[in-house]
């Protein structure tokens, strides 16, 4: 009995992972989710860890790691147990648009988010001249990168907190699928 309870209570919590370069607006989105109303953030150095309530029966534990290039590099050291990713997207800072493609390219190859379902959410729409959800997808190559998983890209205003709730609604329905599936195959392979 006591072995049961705790499989289900796990299979109620997702670890997310949320990534993006620095000034992407991570913590901002992160807060303004959570908390509903505007927060003054600074950089992230190192990362916070905040739990979002999605539904009732059901939580995200969002890992907001910091996006400078020294936090880049030990990214991956945060991979491991993840179920799903989150990738901020700064769509009015087209300077460093190609760093933040080439980030994410690298940030999918790592091995233990192999196959985890991805959401990126194409941030800063409230700015003149942002780029899209669907340039985003392009110039991401999501299509090709994310053949492998649930993916989806939410334009959104971390601001404004418009798209929030759909970005992380569509991710959680994603994780659930995802954990759920793989709970199934590791549930076969014992038998």
């Amino acid at each position: 009995m006591g072995l049961l309870s705790s499989k289900a209570l796990k299979a109620k919590q997702a670890h997310i992972l949320l990534l993006g370069l620095d000034s992407a607006g991570k913590s901002t989105l992160l807060y303004k989710l959570k908390l509903a109303k505007d927060v003054i953030t600074i950089p992230t150095i190192g990362f916070n860890v905040e739990m979002i309530q999605m539904e009732s029966s059901f939580s995200l534990t969002v890992w907001d790691v910091g996006g400078q290039e020294k936090m880049r590099t030990v990214w991956s050291d945060y991979c491991e147990h993840t179920d799903g990713l989150l990738y901020v997207v700064d769509c009015a800072d087209r300077q460093r648009l190609e760093i933040s493609r080439k980030e994410f390219k690298h940030i999918l190859k790592n091995e233990h988010i192999k196959n985890v379902p991805v959401v990126i959410l194409a941030n800063k729409q409230d700015v003149p001249g942002a780029l899209t959800a669907e340039d985003i997808t392009r110039m991401f190559q999501v299509k090709k990168l994310c053949s492998d998983r649930n993916w989806y890209v939410q334009p959104c205003c971390a601001v404004t907190g418009d798209g929030l709730t759909e970005g992380f609604g569509k991710l959680t329905a994603f994780v659930k699928s995802h954990m759920k599936s793989r709970d199934t195959s590791a549930f076969f392979k014992q038998k």
